[in-house]
């Protein structure tokens, strides 16, 4: 019967709870991020496509995304029950103070039903808030508020269903790749990276490319505040990666430094390949470089020992620095490189599980490297190919239908004057020079 009913470990809630706070701030931390990287006259318009996933993602987690991902399996197996935890009312009853000698309230392993509703929460607002980077300096807001409503109903809560829901944790049955197809993927790289890198893709291309790219320079107008976003990230994958243990224990414990290794290795990686393309390591390389380490050990990041994670984040960062100049050769305008980032460090790190896993480490399974064969190799592919043709199709029906009834793309003048004026009446910063020859604090 579920949810089940008991009284939470005061250690593990704590955690989770501390987890909850950081992967919420992943979503602010990928504004800055984000928000550094694009032009400065649509500077708010990026940032404001990912604070707005916070409010459109927790209006319909509460009425029934948490049910579409945990509840019991319906429509084959697509999906969650829609209906089974809607609005959350069946997680919050019981006695919270212990008035007849035993607290005994809803729970998800040992901690608050509700604290696990707030963790989830958090994967899927930053989910959405990543695909708005493949479409910046172009896609009016309201659309994209329409869009991420859509995609997060629609591809995300199913393909979170598939991943995360196991058997018997919070409903009797659930979802395929974790349970069936026993792919591993401990906080995501299917179900959150290469979810939103393909989803990206198919947006750019039925969105179009940018006036003037790739002729025109577009550069980040803002390096310290990527660097800042990306530390901001970096801070809350700990909670993001530790925290889906959750428990405040030994799993913890390997995703915490396993998290540490690979964002870390990365960021070398990619600062290396810089220097021998291009003569010179860039901060902008630097803050990439973490983040696609992070994205890589995103799904292996306990089933790897800390050495297996610097070969993972190794060659994340390599190959996705490499990868980013896909766009160019391909002509599709992935604008701040959701693609080469969150898509091929989310493959790279889901298929190495299958090269790298050590039987040593908590899921138990050796990898091809590890004398464990092509099983589980296998096993990574196939989640991988499912996860990102779903993605890929129904993300570009979803694009294409409100490209062709609400229309999506900027208009061409406000494009160019700068989205920001256009679809929010503001300017990131205040270019007016001040009058008078007064000085001092208090001169006129």
């Amino acid at each position: 019967m579920f949810p089940t009913l008991g009284a939470p470990d005061a250690g593990n809630t704590a955690w989770v709870l501390a987890s909850a706070a950081m992967v919420l701030l992943m979503t602010p931390g990928l504004a800055f991020f984000y928000g550094g990287m694009v032009r400065v006259k649509s500077v708010l318009n990026m940032m404001m496509m990912s604070l707005s996933a916070i409010g459109v993602v927790w209006v319909l987690w509460v009425l029934f995304g948490y049910s579409m991902v945990f509840g019991d399996n319906v429509i084959g197996g697509w999906i969650g029950n829609p209906l089974q935890y809607a609005g959350l009312t069946s997680l919050i009853g019981g006695d919270y103070l212990g008035t007849d000698g035993q607290v005994e309230i809803p729970l998800v392993g040992t901690i608050p039903a509700l604290v696990f509703v707030a963790f989830q929460a958090g994967f899927a607002m930053v989910t959405v808030a990543l695909v708005s980077g493949a479409v910046a300096d172009r896609m009016r807001f309201m659309p994209w508020v329409v869009f991420a409503g859509l995609w997060v109903t629609l591809v995300y809560f199913p393909v979170a269903h598939w991943v995360f829901s196991y058997d018997g944790v919070t409903s009797a049955s659930g979802g395929w790749i974790v349970n069936d197809l026993r792919a591993i993927d401990f906080a995501g790289g299917t179900a959150v990276e290469i979810n939103a890198g393909a989803a990206g893709l198919a947006l750019a291309i039925v969105l179009g490319k940018r006036r003037g790219w790739p002729r025109e320079a577009m550069r980040p107008h803002n390096l310290p505040a990527v660097m800042i976003g990306a530390g901001l990230l970096w801070f809350g994958w700990f909670g993001f990666n530790a925290g889906s243990s959750l428990a405040a224990d030994g799993v913890a414990a390997v995703a915490l430094v396993n998290t540490m290794g690979a964002g870390a290795v990365s960021m070398v990686a990619w600062l290396a390949v810089e220097k021998l393309r291009d003569g010179r390591a860039t901060s902008f390389g630097a803050a990439s470089g973490v983040v696609a380490g992070l994205v890589a050990i995103t799904p292996s990041c306990t089933a790897v020992t800390p050495v297996g994670a610097l070969g993972v984040g190794a060659a994340a960062g390599a190959l996705c620095a490499l990868a980013i100049g896909l766009k160019y050769r391909f002509g599709y305008d992935d604008s701040l490189d959701v693609v080469g980032v969150h898509l091929v460090g989310g493959v790279v790190g889901t298929l190495m599980i299958g090269l790298l896993a050590s039987s040593t480490m908590p899921p138990g399974v050796d990898g091809l490297l590890y004398g464990g064969g092509f099983a589980q190799l296998g096993r990574q592919l196939v989640a991988v190919l499912a996860v990102l043709a779903y993605s890929l199709l129904v993300t570009a029906a979803i694009a294409y239908v409100l490209k062709v009834t609400i229309g999506i793309r900027a208009d061409p003048q406000h494009e160019t004057d700068g989205i920001d004026e256009h679809e929010h009446a503001e300017s990131a910063y205040e270019f007016v020079a001040g009058h008078g020859g007064g000085s001092g604090l208090f001169g006129k």
